[in-house]
């Protein structure tokens, strides 16, 4: 489309309708049609099963003898009812569809073996489907749907899923979160017909149909904890402002979705994303759990949130997060462990707080805490890789030792600092993910990111394969090095300002190691200069080579298989075809995917200018597919081929620095003329790298 050319404002309307007439219309066609914008209501069903997944599903009340007999149905059927009355259907047509609202009911609560109450709020779950005028099959699949991809496991009073939200709130909003902690008002007190509902509980048809729109979009099920946090930061002022008693300002809360206007989702959902792009992904991550089918639940995180002091962050995004360009999550790391054990050991991006000083030395406690807050500020201004707003504490990961580091976070807390979380697991999880996923081995270089202020590096050195220097050993070793945070990081308040921020200025000189693929600034000073004939083979200068394509041998079959880790029915449906024909893929190559297990399923490589996606055919859903894994080609580290098979093809993601190459995800394929897609492949992998180099 020309620049300057207005676009009529019906055209995109006229577009979507054409897309979904023509059938096969996948979630990524519609977003990108619709862009935000208001959806028409009569193509709403049709956007809402695409975005539920369930275009083409069988009728699953097909082999139910219609009974309504279970010992609630009363219960059912005056709730039904009293859903009917409440809608402008016309006479002839009520008692029908109350049967269909009664008989969805019903078989959901029998094929999942759950006892129907009205406290569930499913009435008015199904209230904004009831208006889609859905044939019976297709509202049982798409509340199933919204039951099964939308609404949180444990969903009452006292649940999971509201200490989730409270630590949401408190990373964020810390001073509403202490004055909603003091009033002893939770989230589940006011909130819980937000989060079973998803708001249709108080919003109005029209409100929850945009919010709705916006939301099955997204197919983002932790979205929601997002517009709830704004729905509350919004009436932040009322709320502090607030003398009634706590019934008062729990009905005052729990009511304030009602006020919503359809003006105002769209900036409800703006900053709802703004807010979402703030949060860690671990918030996502390690309470994935909580939505998807009852298998996936089986492996629930039995870390009880309702004792959590703050929001935990996972070791594997702190050291990743800080390789990241641009905006997103940066944090700037606090080690609260000991001086000893920090010296001896710790996160070479760490600024030490000894939290024994708290109770020891409070007046020098006090000037540390000044000394770290300033060097956080040096480092975000600086640029240096230490530097994030996002304040996160690191203990030993041992309760009894990490009592002092678990007061100091409650004392920024209590001073309403926000962004503020704890390492999960301490450092000896960081150390123990530092080991796996080295899978070359120990040798590979996890200890860069370990430095040490407690000797030579010789002597450190020989801790690896033998005694800690404390005398202790977990059996895997921490291979320390180093670096200029000797000094930098002692716990004296009188020097601990003026070198601390010293270090983070100087950060970007490498200190003999290189984590990951940071990209240091100084990156010439490693003398690393690697042409497109140098690439594939020979390493050069020391550095392995960032991809190879060679025979793969026996041994290596036991790597990483990231590509079984995911669910069918979470994953997102797309048209092949369309896909095919989407101007940035170069490349198509039918194919098989191949686990582990052996067994086969029919795919699509697409091979894009940055990008590898993997398309998994749907049997039962000809022309639709599965985006089964989607990896950057500047993260290839291998391509590999059996002797006797050279059709099948080894792709091995990762990366490569000094110390050689560190594998995170491994795919097999079965490609028909493969030495033609591996070409195609390692020369786009080239240009990629070219890019970067340049």
């Amino acid at each position: 489309m020309a620049e300057g050319v207005e676009v009529p404002p019906s055209s995109w309307e006229k577009d979507l309708a054409d897309a979904l007439e023509e059938g096969g219309c996948d979630l990524e066609t519609v977003r990108n049609i619709i862009q935000g914008r208001q959806l028409p209501a009569d193509v709403r069903a049709k956007v809402w099963k695409i975005a539920l997944n369930v275009v083409g599903k069988g009728d699953s009340l097909a082999s139910w003898d219609g009974s309504l007999d279970l010992p609630e149905q009363s219960i059912i059927h005056k709730d039904c009812q009293e859903l009917i009355d409440q809608l402008s259907v016309p006479e002839e047509e009520k008692s029908v569809l109350r049967l269909d609202i009664e008989s969805v009911i019903t078989f959901y609560c029998k094929s999942r073996n759950v006892t129907y109450s009205s406290c569930l709020g499913w009435i008015h779950l199904l209230k904004p489907l009831v208006h889609l005028r859905l044939p019976r099959s297709d509202l049982y699949n798409c509340f199933y749907a919204i039951m099964n991809k939308f609404i949180p496991r444990d969903c009452f009073m006292k649940g999971r899923p509201f200490h989730l939200f409270r630590l949401l709130l408190q990373y964020h909003e810390p001073e509403l979160c202490s004055f909603l902690d003091t009033k002893k008002m939770t989230p589940d007190s006011y909130a819980l017909n937000w989060l079973g509902s998803l708001f249709s509980y108080y919003c109005s048809t029209e409100v929850t149909q945009a919010i709705w729109d916006g939301y099955l979009q997204q197919a983002d099920p932790f979205f929601i904890y997002f517009l709830m946090l704004i729905i509350l930061v919004n009436a932040k002022d009322i709320i502090l402002a607030q003398e009634s008693d706590k019934e008062e300002m729990i009905k005052i809360l729990e009511t304030s979705p009602a006020n919503l206007d359809t003006e105002d989702i769209e900036d409800l959902f703006s900053l709802a994303q703004y807010y979402c792009s703030k949060t860690p992904a671990s918030f996502r991550k390690d309470n994935h759990s909580l939505f998807g089918s009852s298998l996936l639940g089986l492996k629930d995180d039995d870390t009880d949130l309702s004792q959590a002091l703050c929001l935990a962050v996972s070791v594997s995004e702190i050291l990743q997060a800080n390789q990241q360009q641009g905006e997103g999550v940066r944090f700037f790391v606090v080690d609260c462990r000991p001086a000893e054990q920090y010296n001896a050991g710790h996160l070479s991006t760490a600024f030490h707080l000894d939290s024994d000083l708290m109770l020891q030395n409070p007046s020098e406690f006090a000037q540390s805490v000044k000394s770290l807050l300033e060097a956080q500020k040096q480092s975000i201004e600086s640029g240096s890789i230490a530097g994030g707003e996002h304040l996160c504490f690191m203990g030993s990961g041992r309760e009894e030792e990490d009592m002092y580091m678990n007061m100091v976070l409650a004392h920024f807390l209590q001073k309403n600092k926000e962004y503020v979380s704890i390492a999960k697991g301490g450092f000896m999880a960081l150390q123990q993910h530092l080991a796996d996923i080295n899978v070359e081995g120990p040798e590979n270089g996890y200890g860069h990111w370990i430095a040490s202020t407690s000797g030579s590096r010789s002597s450190i050195n020989s801790s690896v394969d033998g005694d800690s220097p404390n005398g202790s050993s977990d059996g895997k070793g921490v291979k320390s090095l180093v670096n200029k945070m000797t000094v930098a990081l002692k716990t004296k308040s009188v020097n601990v300002k003026e070198k601390v921020i010293s270090f983070i200025e100087n950060t970007s000189t490498p200190v003999d190691r290189i984590p990951f693929n940071i990209p240091w600034p100084d990156r010439a000073s490693l003398e690393r200069h690697v042409s497109s004939s140098d690439r594939v083979g020979k390493p050069y200068r020391g550095v392995k080579p960032v991809f190879s394509i060679g025979d793969e041998e026996e041994y290596d079959t036991d790597e990483i298989d990231s590509s079984s880790m995911s669910d069918d029915d979470r994953k997102e449906v797309v048209n092949i075809q369309t896909w095919i024909n989407k101007p940035d893929v170069k490349y198509n190559f039918p194919c098989n995917e191949v686990k582990e297990n052996g067994h086969m399923f029919p795919s699509h490589l697409l091979v894009t200018a940055t990008h590898m996606y993997c398309l998994r055919e749907i049997p039962s859903r000809k022309g639709l597919a599965y985006i089964q894994s989607r990896q950057a080609l500047s993260s290839v580290v291998k391509i590999t081929s059996k002797k006797k098979h050279p059709e099948l093809i080894t792709f091995k993601y990762g990366n490569s620095n000094t110390s050689g190459i560190e594998i995170l995800a491994v795919e097999r394929y079965l490609i028909p003329n493969a030495g033609d897609a591996t070409k195609a492949i390692k020369q786009q992998i080239m240009k990629v790298l070219d890019a970067l180099e340049s």
